[in-house]
């Protein structure tokens, strides 16, 4: 499984760090809102020395009613796709960049099980966002155990923003 985490963590925190590292050479902030991560990518931020230089913090919005109430995410968009969607990701980090004042925001919201999911939408569906100086929104299928489907999540979520920061 792409973005396997080692049973002592050491993964997540080699990403946090690589992120924060790179935003912090380039001046750049971060805030998140985390849904199926429940605060993970939070936890490994902030378990980096110097994160306070760069991540303003973060929402865990983990129902429809605190995505839109926190977020702003429409109603409109979760009739239409469900909370783990493209459009949902995108309005997720589009709201906690605004509501955080940061240069860059990330989004995280999925199906991490072990039920919950439909073939439309299997168990490891994960949409991540960003915002920032780019936009993007990318579609993941996480295999293993809730926990495994959660940290690939976070994992996956915080190097790939790392690789969308402008280069050194």
């Amino acid at each position: 499984m792409r973005g396997a985490i080692r049973s002592d963590g050491r993964a997540l925190f080699d990403a946090a760090a690589a992120l924060i590292g790179r935003l912090d050479r380039r001046g750049h902030t971060l805030v998140l809102a985390e849904s199926c991560t429940g605060g993970l990518i939070g936890a490994a931020l902030t378990a980096v020395p110097g994160a306070s230089k760069v991540f303003r913090g973060g929402l865990i919005s983990y129902d429809a009613a605190a995505k839109r109430a926190l977020l702003g995410v429409s109603e409109a968009s979760l009739r239409r796709h469900g909370a783990v969607s493209k459009a949902v990701a995108r309005e997720m980090a589009a709201g906690a960049r605004c509501a955080g004042d940061s240069t860059w925001s990330l989004a995280v919201t999925g199906i991490a099980g072990p039920s919950g999911g439909t073939a439309e939408k299997p168990v490891g569906t994960v949409w991540i966002a960003l915002d920032g100086p780019s936009r993007a929104v990318r579609c993941h299928h996480f295999q293993g155990t809730r926990e495994e489907i959660r940290e690939a999540a976070a994992e996956e979520a915080m190097r790939w923003l790392g690789s969308r920061v402008p280069g050194d």
